[in-house]
C-alpha cells in the first residue's frame, strides 16, 4: 500500500480518496502480480503510471459515455413526443449530446487524466478546441456516419447504434486526447 500511496498527492475530498485509493491498490495488486507471476518481469512505476492513466481515462471515459448516452436519449424522445425533426430527430440528438458531453469529458480529463504538471500551465482554451477537434472527428463526423449506416441501412435502433459506435471511437480517442489534445510542449 505504501508504493501505491505515493501517486495520490492532490488534495481530494475524503469519499473520493478512499475509493481512488482503492482503485489504485486493486490495479497495482493485480499488475504486480501479471508482471511478476505470470510475465516474471518486475513492475515499474512508469508502467503503472500509463495503466493508472488509462483506468482514468477509462474511468472518465464510462462517465462521458452515460451522460453522452442519457443527453442523446433524453433529447430523441423530447423531439420524438413534440414530433420535431421526424426524420433526423436522432441525428440532432446526436448533436445535442456531443456539444456537452465533450465538455464533461474535457473539465474531467484536464483534471483527472492528462493534468498538467505543477511546472506546467496547460492554455485551457487551446486544450478545449484540440479536445473537441479531435472528439469531432471521431464523437460527431464518425459517429454520425456509423449511426447512419446501422440506423438506415442496418436497421439497428436509434437506441443502440450509439453504443455501437464505442468500440471504434474510444480507443481512437484515448490516443487523440494522449498525444495530441492534452500534449504539454
Amino acid at each position: 500500500m505504501d508504493e501505491v500511496s505515493k501517486y495520490n498527492t492532490r488534495s481530494k475530498p475524503k469519499l473520493f480518496t478512499k475509493i481512488w485509493t482503492w482503485i489504485e491498490n486493486v490495479v497495482y495488486a493485480v499488475m504486480k502480480f501479471i508482471m511478476e507471476r505470470v510475465l516474471r518481469r518486475s513492475y515499474q512505476d512508469v508502467q503503472h503510471d500509463v495503466i493508472m492513466q488509462f483506468v482514468k481515462f477509462g474511468i472518465v471515459g464510462v462517465s462521458n459515455t452515460v451522460i453522452s448516452y442519457l443527453l442523446y436519449a433524453g433529447t430523441l424522445l423530447i423531439l420524438q413526443t413534440a414530433c420535431l425533426l421526424p426524420k433526423t430527430d436522432y441525428l440532432f440528438a446526436q448533436i445535442v449530446a456531443f456539444i456537452l458531453s465533450v465538455l464533461w469529458s474535457f473539465y474531467w480529463n484536464n483534471k483527472m487524466v492528462f493534468a498538467a504538471s505543477v511546472d506546467t500551465e496547460r492554455i485551457w482554451w487551446k486544450a478545449l478546441t484540440k479536445t473537441y477537434i479531435s472528439y469531432s472527428f471521431t464523437g460527431l463526423f464518425l459517429n454520425s456516419i456509423l449511426l447512419i449506416l446501422w440506423v438506415k441501412i442496418c436497421g439497428i435502433s436509434e437506441f443502440i447504434a450509439p453504443v455501437i459506435n464505442l468500440v471504434v471511437s474510444v480507443p481512437l480517442n484515448f490516443m487523440i486526447n494522449k498525444f495530441w489534445a492534452f500534449k504539454d510542449k
